[in-house]
């Protein structure tokens, strides 16, 4: 059934967010912290083995070798102007605050709101930009089957539980952002009748990988990269691919 993929992953980032809040009420402040920087390192090294894709041999066919890097990097750089502009974070972080205050009575500058929003953004973004995301969405929406979907559904479940238990409520909320995007993707499947090429494939996966760095960063405290702003270059890229490949 087309669009059970996507319904699935809702359930399971539910589910796993309701565990992980319910394990964590029983964690220490210092192991919570702990929780979230392996978190980082994970999302870190994640990102590092999505960027093998620059290597890739159809992507490197496509737009000759050295050009794959060159894709990406300008996909960033235009993507986070878009993105800045049109205040893609700011929104995110906003909808997120909106939907804190329709769950909780914490006061607008507390704490707990700048946890929950923390992990509606940081869950939301890292459930959405991977390639499993596009992928198995537009696979489902191809008729394909929602395999895909399902198996990024368990991952994403067991990831919300550990999310949930040091950043809160707020990774459920994420469950709205999936719903959106992987929706979206399916029916554009659905209704374009069309594959991706591996090539642009590949660009996105390269790009969402250095965006994942970002997020990995973000878990770290190392600096609070602006990732939402910079979503756009996961348009950017496959055209770029495209236009490339075009000339050559």
């Amino acid at each position: 059934m087309i669009g059970f993929g996507t319904v699935f992953n809702i359930f399971t980032i539910i589910v796993g967010t309701l565990l992980g809040t319910l394990l964590g009420s029983k964690l220490s402040e210092k192991t919570s912290r702990t929780v979230t920087d392996s978190l980082g390192l994970i999302t870190i090294v994640l990102g590092g083995l999505n960027l093998m894709s620059l290597m890739d041999t159809d992507y490197s066919k496509a737009v000759t070798g050295p050009g794959t890097f060159f894709i990406v990097i300008f996909a960033i750089l235009f993507g986070g102007i878009i993105g800045s502009l049109l205040k893609i974070e700011d929104r995110l972080e906003g909808f997120g605050g909106w939907l804190q205050t329709r769950f909780s009575k914490k006061t607008q500058g507390s704490e707990s709101r700048q946890r929950f929003i923390t992990g509606y953004v940081d869950a939301s973004l890292i459930f959405a930009i991977g390639p499993m995301a596009i992928l198995g969405s537009m696979s489902d929406g191809l008729g394909q089957g929602s395999d895909t979907l399902v198996v990024k559904s368990i991952l994403d479940g067991f990831a919300a539980i550990a999310f949930a238990a040091s950043l809160g409520w707020g990774v459920g909320a994420s469950a709205i952002t999936v719903g959106a995007w992987q929706g979206l993707l399916t029916a554009v499947a659905f209704f374009g009748g069309a594959g991706i090429p591996s090539a642009m494939v590949s660009s996105i996966t390269a790009t969402g990988g250095i965006l994942m760095l970002g997020i990995g960063l973000r878990l770290l405290n190392l600096r609070k990269v602006a990732v939402a702003d910079m979503l756009p270059a996961l348009v950017f890229a496959p055209l770029f691919t495209w236009l490339v490949a075009s000339l050559l």
